[in-house]
């Protein structure tokens, strides 16, 4: 078999080319992380506190929230409204169990547990996803947020 120069050439040309390929995005730092799970602390302490407009401050201008049972929400203005509706909470813990992501982006799964200061105090417990960014100023914020309840449904009545 006979390699020709070009060959070779071309052969160099496509490594060289492949080597020259832009790196992935970075993963999450330490301090993102710890920047991103300070953003769950501070929702909780706003929530607590039924302070709304502090909620809807950890939210991005452009936010969707995905409750459940209900349309999507989006905009941080809107977001704060619909906050205001939850009746207040007397206890409210969260549990970041998965946090990942790269650049300005990280998503980030867990548990929530609340209970609320009505008919005798309701508890809730559900799970979150959401996908959290970083902004201009290098706070990260709520770009999507979704949660539902794991506590199953009452049963319809008897026909």
């Amino acid at each position: 078999m006979i390699v020709r120069r070009s060959q070779i050439l071309a052969l160099l040309g496509l490594l060289t080319m492949a080597g020259c390929q832009p790196a992935p995005p970075a993963g999450l730092s330490d301090a993102d992380r710890a920047a991103v799970k300070e953003l769950s602390t501070q929702f909780v302490q706003a929530f607590l506190a039924g302070d709304m407009t502090a909620v809807g401050q950890t939210y991005a201008e452009n936010a969707t929230l995905l409750p459940p049972n209900s349309p999507g929400v989006t905009g941080r203005e809107a977001i704060t409204a619909f906050m205001a509706t939850f009746p207040p909470v007397t206890e409210f813990t969260t549990t970041d169990e998965v946090i990942e992501g790269f650049g300005n982006l990280a998503y980030v799964s867990g548990r929530y547990r609340m209970t609320l200061a009505v008919g005798g105090g309701v508890v809730d417990s559900g799970k979150y996803l959401d996908i959290r960014q970083r902004q201009a100023d290098g706070s990260w914020r709520y770009l999507v947020d979704m949660f539902s309840s794991s506590i199953p449904l009452p049963a319809p009545p008897a026909p």
